[in-house]
């Protein structure tokens, strides 16, 4: 059987694993955790793989599980990613297997990225006499701001010879699925270059002399240079930063006071910072010391600022995007894919991975057909609905993926 006739058929194969995917989805989902260690979680998944032909892995310093499938011939590695963490945050969506832990949900479609992948492995574990190679599978936590995947690597995820009973085996591609309510079921989205920002947070802490509230001359009052700082700090998104190659600041915290007649010694500022090339992130940065600095020098109070580095840039390759793109329409359809004009200012840690590994991220459409991409609830809304039937073609693409990257051309 030609290379091109299995991905043909990988669509309709996918199809046999979806109830699995779903079972494992829905009971993901009814109990979520959050950040890098998720005991249940990662007992869900071993269940879930227990059977298969994989290698397996328990990382240590995290809850991250890498399982290796051995293919029947000699060749290299390839990546697939499914991450494993929800958000500390409440469910209203009224499902039936809605969340039962309070203050925690799959908000952001990874109980769906984790079933998808576990039928991949199902479904890769019946071609491995075409696969040249190996294929890990990552299960990674920790993606939500817990810098998951770095943990990984460093206890030696991408290192050749690390896993598996097998020879060497170079990793020379890595391919990742995230679901998104943003486009309909099945379609598919994602583009060469920068496909996601960096996310980085600041703190700025405002410094003066506090006093009584009807004698401001006698105090150094902090308030009002916060104030200035917020508003330039649009001013220097505008006016200092190219509009081709974009920044986002957004003050999302601004605290100071504890009563109506007290003007207080300390405001504060608080927010995050997206940018996509890293030439702009560091002019950014820079930027906001300038300001933060420039203004409370200017009315005699002390600052401390506080830059906190978040996630890299997620950079898809360029070959190995038009690939990803190239797979969507021989798996899911010809018009399933559309290429984005522009990145997504969201962040993601499996940019860690691409800086180290040719790769790609692609989206997933799970929004049903008779609701509206533009007007559902979002990514990381309490609200957000995702339509299972997506899941095939996620199971598909992840198994084209790796079929694909280890044929014999």
């Amino acid at each position: 059987m030609s290379e091109s006739t299995i991905l043909s058929t990988l669509a309709e194969e996918a199809l046999d694993f979806q109830s699995g995917a779903i079972s494992l989805r829905r009971s993901l989902h009814e109990w979520p955790e959050i950040g890098n260690h998720l005991p249940r979680t990662r007992e869900q998944v071993l269940e879930a793989l227990d059977g298969l032909p994989l290698g397996i892995t328990l990382h240590e310093t995290t809850s991250g599980i890498a399982a290796t499938l051995e293919g029947e011939h000699d060749g290299p590695t390839m990546l697939l990613r499914g991450d494993m963490d929800a958000l500390p945050m409440p469910e209203d969506t009224g499902l039936d297997f809605g969340s039962r832990v309070d203050g925690a949900m799959h908000a952001c479609g990874h109980d769906t990225h984790v079933a998808m992948l576990v039928g991949a492995a199902r479904l890769l574990s019946g071609h491995r006499d075409k696969l040249h190679g190996r294929v890990l599978f990552m299960f990674q936590p920790g993606e939500e701001g817990h810098h998951g995947a770095q943990h990984m690597i460093d206890e030696g995820l991408l290192e050749v010879g690390a896993l598996g009973s097998g020879a060497p085996s170079p990793i020379t591609g890595a391919f990742a699925i995230h679901t998104t309510s943003s486009l309909p079921t099945g379609f598919m989205s994602s583009r060469p270059g920068p496909l996601m920002a960096s996310s980085d947070s600041f703190d700025i802490r405002v410094v003066g002399k506090g006093g009584h509230g009807s004698e401001p001359y006698r105090t150094l009052d902090p308030v009002p240079a916060a104030c200035e700082i917020v508003q330039a700090l649009q001013t220097l998104i505008t006016r200092r930063i190219s509009v081709f190659n974009p920044s986002v600041v957004t003050v999302t915290r601004l605290n100071a006071g504890t009563a109506y007649n007290v003007i207080p010694e300390v405001a504060e500022i608080g927010g995050t910072i997206r940018a996509i090339s890293e030439a702009t992130r560091k002019s950014v940065h820079d930027g906001i010391r300038r300001v933060a600095e420039g203004i409370a020098a200017a009315h005699g109070l002390d600052v401390e600022v506080d830059l906190k580095i978040g996630y890299d840039v997620t950079v898809n390759d360029k070959d190995y995007a038009n690939v990803a793109a190239d797979l969507v329409r021989k798996v899911a359809g010809a018009d399933r894919f559309i290429e984005l004009p522009t990145p997504v200012m969201g962040a993601e840690d499996f940019g860690v991975v691409l800086e180290r590994i040719p790769g790609a991220l692609v989206f997933l459409g799970a929004t049903p057909h008779d609701r509206n991409p533009a007007t559902a609830a979002p990514n990381h809304s309490n609200r957000v609905f995702y339509d299972e039937a997506a899941m095939s073609t996620g199971i598909a693409l992840y198994s084209a993926a790796a079929l694909n990257h280890l044929a014999v051309h």
